[in-house]
């Protein structure tokens, strides 16, 4: 077994493509309309399956916002510098939207550097140096 994709569902698609590929980077591997089912959908990632895990953004027609609830957590990044990648999702977070929620610095009671960002639906995304 492996892990092919995350689903998320998002309020506004292009908002949310916009902001994974343009503010973390990721390519648009492919999207799907179903009008008759009332959803459409877009796959982002670093590559595609079955090399690489995808995350699915689920949009639903008429639903512009979700609870996300306690029980979502993050989903994590690796990153090689993580000073310069929050600098770079800073400058382009303020035109695709999303925001850094915790600057870089080590996690608590540990020397490993991370820093968290939000998506515009309030996603959280832990970025990771390694």
């Amino acid at each position: 077994m492996r892990l092919l994709h995350t689903m998320l569902r998002v309020g506004n698609l292009q908002r949310s493509i916009d902001f994974y590929t343009q503010v973390l980077g990721m390519t648009l591997l492919r999207t799907t309309d179903r009008p008759a089912q009332k959803y459409s959908l877009a796959f982002v990632g670093y590559g595609s399956n079955p090399e690489h895990a995808e995350i699915e953004l689920t949009y639903n027609y008429g639903v512009n916002t979700y609870e996300l609830g306690t029980a979502y957590g993050h989903i994590a990044l690796g990153v090689t510098d993580i000073y310069a990648t929050c600098e770079q999702i800073r400058a382009q977070a303020a035109k695709h939207g999303g925001a850094i929620t915790r600057e870089p610095g080590p996690v608590m009671g540990g020397s490993t550097l991370i820093a968290f960002v939000t998506d515009p639906d309030g996603y959280k995304i832990e970025l990771i140096q390694h």
